[in-house]
């Protein structure tokens, strides 16, 4: 397994250039096609108060005015891909809210890289919860890049979070490519006992087993939390503990009539990550 397509969400933020960066390493090192997407929220366009009662060539010249900003911030992204020497590379201009175009477009990837929010930039085009929307929605590996701190390299010491269940299998599934070229992996396993025999007679061992037949180089962590709260930063610690450039995860949703409504590990990385993290749900 490999990524043989890789996209990367292309906006107005200030940390998109290091995400671009990011995106182009990769596609160096998987040998893959990198493609650039940006979105122009079109359809929110139609309703803004401003444009109701207009001329149909105000309309036209507001949405050509949308395309031509997501044209400068792809422009921007071709230009690292260029100069990174990434043979294969594309843009694409979604006429849609950025999220749906996103997630629409991950259907056709084998990775998304996108940024964490960013509490100090306002970016009116993107809804709130943007990051977790794309990992619950995308169908696909997300790689949340943090807004905070410079990554000139990524999985070379990976925490891995596993506690048995579907979503944590999924994430290591999605996460070979990056496993396998890793110096080290560590699977760290919290609180054991509170999931019963899910974890088999010593946790973390089947899954170390797995990863290691596909060539990983592997060891595992048991650790414990006090009265089994706080996991997430938990997590966080281990990885730091670990000097850890990158965690692997599964990502967990718990309500259908919220879009986003995560549980208490995922909400605290998504809040507080660190380090790049790929997740799935």
């Amino acid at each position: 397994m490999s990524y043989k397509t890789i996209l990367v969400f292309a906006d107005e933020s200030r940390h998109a250039q290091k995400r671009f960066e990011i995106a182009a390493r990769l596609a160096l090192q998987e040998d893959a096609h990198l493609a650039g997407v940006a979105a122009t929220a079109m359809p929110g366009a139609f309703y803004l108060p401003e444009m109701i009662g207009e001329s149909t060539m105000s309309l036209t010249a507001y949405l050509e005015y949308l395309r031509q900003r997501a044209d400068g911030v792809l422009a921007q992204f071709e230009g690292t891909a260029r100069n990174a020497g990434v043979p294969g590379y594309e843009r694409r201009v979604v006429d849609d809210e950025a999220a749906s175009a996103l997630c629409l477009q991950a259907r056709y990837a084998d990775l998304v890289v996108i940024g964490q929010t960013d509490p100090d930039e306002q970016l009116p085009a993107l809804r709130q919860g943007f990051p977790e929307y794309v990992v619950l929605n995308a169908a696909r590996p997300v790689l949340v890049i943090p807004y905070a701190g410079d990554f000139p390299q990524i999985g070379k010491r990976i925490v891995v979070a596993w506690d048995a269940s579907t979503e944590a299998t999924r994430a290591i599934t999605a996460a070979l490519p990056f496993l396998r070229r890793a110096d080290v992996v560590q699977v760290t396993v919290f609180d054991a006992g509170a999931r019963g025999l899910t974890h088999g007679e010593q946790p973390g061992a089947d899954i170390a087993l797995f990863l290691s037949r596909h060539g990983v180089k592997v060891e595992v962590s048991q650790q414990v939390t006090a009265d089994r709260i706080d996991v997430g930063n938990a997590l966080l610690s281990a990885a730091a503990d670990f000097n850890a450039d990158m965690m692997v995860m599964g990502c967990y949703g718990h309500s259908r009539f919220r879009e986003v409504l995560l549980g208490g590990v995922s909400n605290t990385i998504f809040r507080s990550m660190t380090v790049p993290v790929l997740m799935c749900h």
